[in-house]
């Protein structure tokens, strides 16, 4: 029945309820990552929502229904970003994040597999997700689209309006970016020695971020162990803990105030306007803090 319902042409009021049981929970997930708190989230989730109400008509059934909602969510980043000041840009530059200098590696990605200090596995992953709110928007976003809600490269490229190539690139980075920063607060030993010259270690990084890209898990990416030095090997490692970090939050919740408001607001045909202070998750705060919200709140685009 909800294939059906959510079919091109379909009723809205159908529709957007399926859709927000189904992918309500991981675009809130996308939306504390972009937004950085749960009041600024929930404001993005629920404008997603109506806008999709609103715009139900448009939907052509060219992506699915869950990437057509990310794209919305995606375009109301950007807006909100804009309304901020723009973009922020500043990330050290690729040959900052490049490993190649560096002459220790975290003490667990060293480590035999499995037997790695748990403690410091999970201090590692939670410094990963406390950075990804802080990565600027133009790498934050595709890595959120892409390693926490695990879309394809192709789907990210569609819904940022992007070249994939582009997409691959701003991926790579941000991937190694949350790798400093996860490496600079964790545990070290002495790196080993590189057994080959630079470039094949380089390519032997290309290939690790094309099978991340590719959607493959850390055992996906095979290389022959003669062929990997130990000091990639523990780089790779490092990368996987990235990525173990993206999805362990890709399941979210979407609380019960929330899903009511935005049920009310679809059954009510306020699609087309803001939904009143008593439809918002916010209403039970203090007449001047709505003040604040109504105007930190994302445009509709």
């Amino acid at each position: 029945m909800s294939s059906t319902a959510t079919k091109p042409g379909s009723d809205p009021a159908r529709a957007i309820p399926i859709l927000l049981d189904k992918h309500g929970p991981r675009l809130r997930a996308l939306a504390l990552r972009l937004c950085g708190n749960a009041a600024d989230a929930d404001d993005m989730v629920q404008n997603v929502f109506l806008q999709a109400f609103r715009k139900w008509h448009l939907f052509r059934g060219d992506a699915d229904p869950g990437t057509w909602l990310y794209a919305i969510a995606a375009r109301a980043c950007r807006a909100r970003t804009r309304r901020t000041g723009g973009p922020d840009r500043r990330v050290p530059a690729m040959s900052q994040l490049m490993p190649w200098t560096e002459t220790t590696v975290m003490r667990i990605a060293a480590s035999a597999s499995g037997q790695e200090n748990q403690a410091e596995r999970n201090e590692a992953i939670a410094s990963v997700q406390g950075a990804i709110v802080r990565l600027p928007e133009h790498l934050r976003l595709p890595l959120v689209l892409k390693d926490v809600l695990e879309m394809s490269v192709e789907d990210v490229a569609a819904a940022l309006g992007l070249v994939e190539n582009t997409v691959k690139t701003r991926l790579h980075r941000a991937r190694l970016a949350l790798r400093k920063i996860m490496t600079a607060k964790a545990s070290h030993v002495p790196a080993a020695p590189p057994i080959y010259e630079k470039q094949v270690c380089l390519d032997l990084l290309k290939a690790k971020m094309d099978a991340m890209d590719r959607g493959g898990t850390p055992a996906g990416f095979r290389v022959p162990k003669a062929e990997v030095c130990d000091r990639c090997r523990a780089v790779f490692r490092e990368l996987d803990l990235v990525q173990d970090a993206c999805a362990q939050i890709s399941e979210g919740d979407l609380p019960a105030p929330l899903r009511a408001a935005i049920k009310r607001a679809i059954d009510a045909g306020a699609g087309a306007a803001s939904p009143t202070p008593s439809d918002s998750p916010r209403s039970a705060r203090s007449p001047r803090h709505r003040t604040h919200a109504s105007r930190s709140r994302p445009a509709r685009s």
